[in-house]
């Protein structure tokens, strides 16, 4: 049994796509694809037993953080040093004090 067509269909025209348009679509599709490829590059594969990156900057972070704090306890006691033996010495630095943004 032939399909006949409803009314709609034989009052619309069929929607036709321009090729040029359509090339022009790819290939603008295909430049963005090659700059997000780019400027997000994929990420070269981590052995199985090496931590991932963002495991890698927060244990560099800690590390920091630790090594801060036994800068600050180190300093705190030689400042409690000093005022319980009542001199004026002057405290040593051990290290460069950072500043955060």
């Amino acid at each position: 049994m032939p399909r006949r067509p409803t009314a709609h269909q034989e009052a619309a025209p069929p929607s036709r796509v321009d090729p040029h348009i359509a090339e022009a679509v790819e290939r603008r599709n295909a430049v963005m694809r090659g700059l997000s490829r780019r400027a997000f590059p994929e990420p070269d594969a981590v052995p199985d037993d090496a931590p991932a990156p963002i495991e890698q900057a927060r244990f560099e972070r800690r590390r920091q953080t630790d090594a801060s704090h036994a800068d600050a306890v180190r300093r705190a006691r030689a400042e409690r040093a000093v005022r319980e033996a009542g001199s004026a010495a002057v405290v040593p630095q051990h290290r460069e004090l950072r500043t955060t943004a």
